[in-house]
């Protein structure tokens, strides 16, 4: 299943049309995509027998399927070549911050620029569907509500006067763009190895597979878990492999006119128009 925010309403996604779910479950869900988080299971077993759309799909109109959620965790050096581009040594543990939930944004909202070190890093987004509290790693993705595309956006100025504290350089308005939907883990054949990458302007910047990761989803799940309960709707950015702009030489930074377009196999593509 693919599940959207559609003109700000929760949507199932049928090819080129949209099932609005507060219209076609007459009012038990929606419009709330939050609310519909908040009783996934509920819902994944309603939306099996919709098979019919209410209205065509319209790109322009999808927004963050996942608008404001309680908890956004981000994680830091979680491919191997992102780290040696970076000169950093490999995590023990998750290296984990957060991007503050107003930093979030559509799949096709402009980014607005701010100073000249602000840097890509296209990763595989994962959004919690029941709450999860010390879960195991074989019990993890039972957890999952689905995946999306996301870009952890940077503003590397910020992020290394505030030391270690990642979060203020990573939070700016519209740096954590998601979408274009959630697609349900059961729609890919194997959700651990997923390709993706970006490109700007036309000229691609990063381009790995998410069997990569250092920690993979499950391992994330758990090691979280382990720390804190997550809930529904939260949301993990699982890191970024090699290509970031900072790492480049020379360096290459986001500049207004730019078009940042970011894409994992299965699930989808997201564009975003630097101003």
């Amino acid at each position: 299943m693919k599940f959207a925010n559609h003109s700000g309403r929760a949507a199932i996604v049928l090819a080129d049309q949209i099932a609005d779910v507060y219209t076609v479950s007459d009012g038990r869900f929606g419009p709330d995509p939050m609310a519909v988080l908040a009783d996934w299971p509920a819902f994944v077993e309603f939306a099996a027998g919709v098979t019919t759309g209410t209205a065509p799909l319209v790109e322009r109109e999808l927004r963050n399927p996942v608008p404001m959620p309680a908890q956004v965790f981000a994680i830091g050096l979680n491919y191997r070549s992102h780290a040696e581009e970076s000169g950093m040594k490999l995590p023990s543990v998750p290296a984990t911050f957060t991007k503050f939930p107003t930093s979030l944004a559509g799949p096709f909202d402009d980014v607005e620029i701010v100073g000249t070190t602000v840097d890509w890093e296209v990763e595989l987004v994962v959004v919690i569907g029941t709450r999860a509290d010390r879960v195991s790693v074989d019990d993890a993705w039972a957890h999952v509500a689905g995946l999306a595309v996301g870009q952890d956006i940077s503003d590397r100025t910020l992020q290394v006067a505030a030391g270690a504290q990642f979060s203020l350089g990573k939070s700016r308005r519209g740096y954590g763009p998601i979408g274009p939907w959630l697609v349900t883990p059961d729609e890919l054949p194997n959700p651990d190895d997923l390709a993706l990458g970006c490109s700007v302007s036309g000229e691609s910047m990063q381009d790995s597979r998410t069997s990569d990761l250092i920690f993979n989803v499950s391992q994330l799940i758990a090691e979280l878990s382990a720390v804190l309960p997550m809930l529904p709707g939260d949301v993990i950015f699982t890191g970024t492999p090699s290509g970031v702009g900072g790492a480049r030489k020379p360096q290459r930074f986001l500049r207004p006119g730019d078009v940042l377009e970011s894409s994992i196999e299965g699930i989808g593509t997201i564009r975003n128009h630097c101003r």
